[in-house]
């Protein structure tokens, strides 16, 4: 019982907000004797127990061990907590009004010692990764429920950010797990194993109105459609980004001007939708949890598709759940339907291919 006592001393600051009163000092020169955990734990047990016997049954002490200890918290705080009567403690007002309180902090200690017995059990643990737009919103929710049910106390902390952003967040180990196109680090990247989740393919988005399924030449278009057409909201993220998609656009359509950039494809193609013109976007960026998201087509483009990878530290690769992390998202996006693509357009079957990756 001594060593529990001593145990129980490291949490007396805690303990201590609830009596004394804030404000009170202690006596001249003496340190104040300070409520210990053990304490309360044997107060709680007298007061939800209908007899001191059953109370220490339940803590599984000796019952004048556990009055002794009673008594000294009735001690430390100057005030009774029970009116001894024949066969009965009942509380006082001290004790009603500690009761509560004693709960509450005794309810979170037990938490927090069951969270950490798990955290050293190894049954707990928190995943922490960042990634794009597209995978956080289509592909990571199904992998953490399949994670969540191998590993019931797996917790997620998610960030999206741009692919910098990412790998900054990897270097300074704020998170364990990047997702994000391969090609957007690259170089980069060097440290980090790029295990493949899916490939992406890159779509021309149109409004659903501006049909080009049999289109060989723009004046084979309405006025409005060519105006459309040629009305350019580009993803631009890094200069060598934004040329690329400058110069498929300069290609394909050389009267064309841009008329909005973005930071994200979701808000790219969120313009399209609203008849601001046309973009290039991955497929899964159109895609809304109910499938392809309505008011516009998706035309294939003569472009590689985007390679998207979760990027870990070797250490990360075998441990648990980061393995089941990993092999989730890869399970969900080998399931994962794409949206309906139309074949390219006539007069860009023979585009060039010139490497857009994000």
């Amino acid at each position: 019982m001594q060593d529990e006592d001593r145990q129980s001393e490291s949490f007396g600051d805690a303990a201590t907000a609830i009596w004394p009163p804030a404000g009170t000092a202690p006596a001249s020169g003496r340190k104040r004797a300070e409520i210990t955990l053990h304490q309360l734990r044997i107060f709680w047990a007298i007061a939800r127990a209908e007899t001191l016997t059953a109370a220490a049954k339940r803590l599984g002490m000796a019952q004048p061990s556990m009055s002794q200890q009673l008594s000294k918290l009735e001690t430390t705080i100057g005030a009774r907590l029970f009116h001894r009567r024949s066969n009965e403690l009942v509380l006082t007002e001290a004790g009603e009004y500690l009761l509560p309180r004693a709960e509450h902090l005794l309810r979170a200690m037990n938490e927090l010692e069951e969270g950490l017995h798990e955290y050293g059990a190894g049954q707990r643990t928190t995943v922490r990764l960042a990634g794009i737009n597209s995978v956080l919103r289509v592909l990571l929710p199904r992998a953490m429920n399949a994670v969540q049910a191998r590993f019931p106390g797996a917790e997620f902390d998610i960030q999206e950010g741009a692919p910098n952003d990412i790998l900054n967040m990897l270097y300074g180990r704020s998170i364990n797990v990047g997702l994000l196109a391969a090609n957007s680090v690259a170089e980069a990247g060097v440290g980090f194993l790029q295990l493949p989740v899916m490939e992406d393919p890159y779509v021309l988005v149109v409004p659903e109105w501006l049909d080009l399924d049999r289109v060989t030449q723009l004046s084979d278009l309405d006025e409005a459609g060519r105006a459309t057409l040629n009305n350019a909201v580009q993803f631009a993220f890094g200069t060598q980004h934004a040329r690329r998609v400058e110069d498929w656009f300069s290609a394909l359509l050389p009267q064309h001007r841009i008329v909005a950039q973005c930071r994200s494809f979701e808000v790219a193609v969120g313009l399209v939708r609203a008849g601001a013109g046309v973009c290039l976007a991955p497929a899964l960026s159109t895609l809304s949890d109910s499938g392809t998201l309505d008011g516009i087509r998706l035309y294939r483009v003569n472009e590689p598709p985007r390679r998207l990878v979760a990027l870990v530290a070797s250490q990360y690769r075998r441990q648990e759940p980061y393995a089941s992390v990993i092999e989730a998202l890869q399970t969900v996006a080998a399931a994962q339907a794409l949206p309906e693509i139309r074949p390219t357009p006539p007069f860009l079957a023979h585009s060039p291919a010139i490497g857009i990756h994000r």
